[in-house]
C-alpha cells in the first residue's frame, strides 16, 4: 500500500488541476480527485490517502460534512482544509470536526507544499 496517496477534492476542475499540478512537482504521489463530498467519502474508504485537500463549499455533501464522515471511517485521517471561505467560524467547525489545518483560497503553491511535508514527514527530507 503506497503511504503517498493523496485525494484532492473541489468541484472546480481547474483548483484540483491546479492542486495536481504542484503536487507532481512536489515528488511522487499518486493523486486521487473527487468532485463532491460524496465521491470524496467513497474514494477515501477505498484508497485511504494519506492527505485529503477537501473544498468545503460543495454541491450535495459539503466537505464539513465529508470530513466528518472520513472520520468516522478512519479516526486518524489526515485532512486539510482548502476553500475560499475564510470564516473563522468555518474554520473553528472544520478544526472541532479533527481537520489538521486550514487553506484558504487563493492559495501559494508552498502551502501545498507544505501540508505534503506535513502529511508525508519523510517526503520532506527527499
Amino acid at each position: 500500500m503506497s503511504e503517498k496517496k493523496v485525494l484532492i477534492v473541489d468541484d472546480a476542475v481547474f483548483m484540483r488541476s491546479m492542486q495536481k499540478r504542484i503536487i507532481a512537482g512536489s515528488g511522487d504521489y499518486e493523486v486521487y480527485e473527487a468532485a463532491d463530498g460524496e465521491e470524496a467519502v467513497a474514494l477515501y474508504k477505498k484508497i485511504r490517502p494519506g492527505l485529503v485537500l477537501l473544498d468545503i463549499s460543495m454541491p450535495g455533501i459539503n466537505g464539513i460534512e465529508a470530513l466528518k464522515q472520513m472520520k468516522e471511517t478512519d479516526e486518524n485521517a489526515f485532512v486539510i482544509m482548502c476553500s475560499a471561505i475564510g470564516q473563522d467560524s468555518m474554520m473553528k467547525e472544520a478544526v472541532d470536526c479533527g481537520a489538521r489545518d486550514f487553506i484558504v483560497k487563493p492559495f501559494k503553491a508552498e502551502q501545498i507544499v507544505q501540508a505534503l511535508n506535513r502529511a508525508f514527514p519523510s517526503s520532506a527530507e527527499v
